[in-house]
């Protein structure tokens, strides 16, 4: 008889900083979906995304250890540390499910990045390969090709518009934003003059 494979959800990104809508989706995610954890895959560096913006990778990495330390069925995977830069989510899953033979691993995006993941590096391959589960995001239309019904799927999750962005360009702007980022990453932000 098979064995049941455990089910992994990957959320990707560079996390720069990770904060409290992140941790909203992650959390929607492992309760209303099959997904028994979700591994937050923290990219040193993402093709399109500008390094001058980006904090250190491993500072990010640290700042994403230090939020999930609390979580138990929410990790941190540095295994994007491990690889060629930059980062392509293929390559990444690719590696991930040769490394983890009885893990069933599902892709974690926005809808903002759905409709671009046709022109993505193996983007093809993804879409056969492995799930896709997208959130809504505000003014992001979702259309699932039929060819894809099966193993792309819309989680009706709540649309949180928190974006690291706006969290950097209030932070220069000298907004205080404690609820917005966990405690121990803001004290350690703010205590490291982070994104000023």
């Amino acid at each position: 008889m098979r064995m049941k494979r455990k089910q992994i959800g990957i959320f990707p990104g560079t996390f720069n900083p990770l904060h409290m809508g992140h941790l909203m989706i992650a959390g929607y995610m492992k309760e209303f979906t099959s997904l028994e954890e979700i591994w937050f895959v923290v990219s040193p560096h993402s093709p399109g995304k500008e390094r001058d913006v980006l904090l250190d990778g491993e500072i990010r990495l640290e700042m994403a250890k230090m939020i999930l330390k609390d979580f138990d069925k929410l990790k941190v995977s540095d295994i994007e540390f491990h690889m060629p830069f930059p980062s392509y989510t293929m390559d990444t899953l690719a590696r991930l499910t040769s490394e983890n033979p009885d893990t069933e691993f599902s892709l974690i995006i926005g809808a903002d990045k759905w409709k671009n993941l046709p022109q993505w590096k193996g983007g093809k391959q993804l879409l056969n390969d492995y799930n896709i589960l997208i959130y809504p995001r505000l003014g992001s239309e979702i259309y699932i090709p039929a060819e894809f019904s099966k193993n792309v799927h819309l989680v009706d999750a709540p649309i949180i518009e928190i974006s690291s962005t706006f969290i950097r360009k209030s932070l220069r702007e000298g907004k205080k934003l404690a609820t917005f980022v966990p405690s121990s990453v803001y004290d350690f932000i703010e205590k490291n003059g982070f994104y000023q």
